[in-house]
């Protein structure tokens, strides 16, 4: 337990810019102060003696605003960054090098009995507000995007993001915990590119209408030209690309 606990301690200074010195990881980090009341309450939960992990977890939780059940696993190394709001269940085991921030839940669907909390693998990020939910598998070097909803198992060397949670890149090498911000934004690109087929369809249907008023322009007939007129009336008007909450929509997230 106690190689873990300096583990843990020193993992804090690569993974978090911020920390200045000593002193200021040991009194200032809630993370480090839920993991290591955690580390010992396991132990405890392990040895069966009933109530005080509990207690334990509890007394952390009022701490650190995180919360870790006793039973839950937790390899060497890893680092809640800032942790309020953290939700750790019972049957969830964490792996080595993991980087957790503020507001994830590593819960189960409320439907199971035995394993129903997730299992990480090394060096996983999960994003701030994340929830992993159910008795599933993510693997090694996986990046969880923030506010994502991960209910299916997802393979090593991948990015998730989004509600539910996709798979959009698989990168095949270690993750950068410290780049976490910089994934992508599925959910805008696919409407992006939805404007664009749209918009590629109205210049059809313009031109169409184009070569119809040609055609009809050639009738001398005044009844003719008034069913020209009641057809290009019928038209309405077409998706304005341009409208500014469309554009500020995606000037944000692209």
């Amino acid at each position: 337990m106690l190689s873990s606990l300096i583990a843990d301690y020193r993992i804090i200074f690569e993974r978090d810019p911020a920390a200045r010195n000593g002193l200021e990881v040991l009194f200032c980090y809630p993370g480090f102060h839920a993991i290591a009341i955690h580390r010992f309450s396991h132990q405890l939960y392990r040895w069966r003696i009933p109530l005080i992990p509990r207690l334990l977890s509890h007394l952390a939780r009022f701490l650190t605003g995180i919360e870790i059940h006793p039973g839950a696993q937790i390899g060497q190394s890893v680092f809640i960054d800032h942790g309020m709001g953290v939700v750790i269940g019972e049957t969830a085991v964490i792996g080595d090098y993991a980087l957790i921030y503020q507001g994830v839940t590593l819960g189960g669907t409320g439907k199971e009995i035995g394993k129903r909390h997730p299992t990480l693998g090394e060096n996983v990020v999960v994003g701030a507000g994340a929830k992993v939910l159910g008795n599933i598998y993510i693997g090694d070097n996986v990046r969880i995007g923030a506010g994502s909803v991960v209910l299916r198992g997802v393979p090593s060397d991948c990015t998730v993001v989004g509600v539910p949670g996709r798979v959009v890149h698989r990168s095949g090498v270690k993750v950068n915990p410290l780049e976490h911000g910089n994934l992508p934004d599925s959910e805008a690109t696919v409407i992006r590119l939805l404007l664009d087929r749209i918009e590629s369809l109205e210049k059809q249907v313009e031109t169409l209408q184009e070569a119809k008023q040609k055609e009809l322009e050639t009738f001398s007939s005044a009844f003719y030209q008034s069913c020209s007129e009641s057809l290009l009336t019928s038209t309405g008007k077409t998706c304005r690309l341009g409208d500014r909450e469309i554009e500020e929509f995606l000037g944000g997230t692209l």
